[in-house]
């Protein structure tokens, strides 16, 4: 049989044994608790910034084509006596806009929508522009009446990230001119390339804005897509009325 001091040192042991158990059991819990707080804010932040994302995606690309409509029907508006085959030209502006605008809704939307059956299926993305996609959109807004002028001087080619948020600014930019300055012509160069960063410089006359409503969120998109490429955004009014 075990003495005094014998019973006295295991009956301490064995509370210390269970005092250092339970200590690690709420630990482990404590720990469970964190990490499971964690991933929550996690999930909630991952869906914060994809909601982020995929509006910024609809403002720039819907206020653009809306934009360019407007423009189409506001000339036919003031023009009512323009020849017909003008008539019809900017008639089928407005059409092909239109559609062009229902066809990138539909695409923003089919991002937006869950998968199906399958977990593991993946929704496609939607082709997103690039550099080389530039000409085009300045093309675009000359033939909606724009007095645009685009100089790219870039070297090696850019990263097909840094190029859609590129191409994305420089629409935005065109944008704001033919909403806050219609009719005055549209100056845009953008330069550098891949391991230097690029530089977008638009430039364009103070004017009457026109009856395009706008939410004020351009600027702020375009804030949020330079700083994501780990650049910045300035504008600025000069004296001489000139807005970058």
């Amino acid at each position: 049989m075990l003495g005094p001091l014998w019973m006295a040192v295991f009956g301490t042991v064995l509370a210390l044994a269970v005092f250092g158990w339970g200590i690690v059991v709420r630990s482990r819990r404590q720990l469970v608790h964190t990490l499971r707080a964690q991933a929550q804010v996690a999930g909630q932040e991952a869906r914060r910034l994809e909601r982020e994302r995929i509006a910024r995606e609809m403002h720039d690309v819907l206020a653009h084509r809306i934009s360019i409509l407007s423009l189409h029907a506001g000339a036919l508006e003031f023009r009512p006596d323009a020849p017909p085959e003008q008539v019809a030209r900017a008639a089928g502006a407005i059409r092909d806009s239109a559609h062009q605008a229902l066809q990138d809704l539909r695409e923003v939307i089919g991002v937006l929508r869950q998968p199906g059956d399958d977990p593991d299926e993946i929704v496609p993305e939607r082709p997103q522009p690039t550099l080389a996609d530039l000409d085009e959109l300045a093309e675009e807004s000359r033939r909606a009446g724009m007095d645009v002028t685009l100089t790219v001087e870039t070297g090696q080619a850019a990263s097909a990230s840094l190029g859609r948020n590129a191409y994305r600014i420089v629409q935005e930019a065109l944008t704001n001119a033919r909403k806050h300055a219609p009719g005055a012509p549209v100056r845009l160069s953008v330069k550098g390339g891949q391991g230097e960063g690029l530089t977008i410089e638009a430039r364009n006359k103070i004017g009457w804005p026109s009856s395009i409503p706008g939410a004020g969120s351009g600027l702020i998109g375009l804030t949020e897509r330079a700083e994501l490429a780990g650049g910045r955004l300035e504008h600025w009014r000069t004296p001489r009325g000139t807005s970058f």
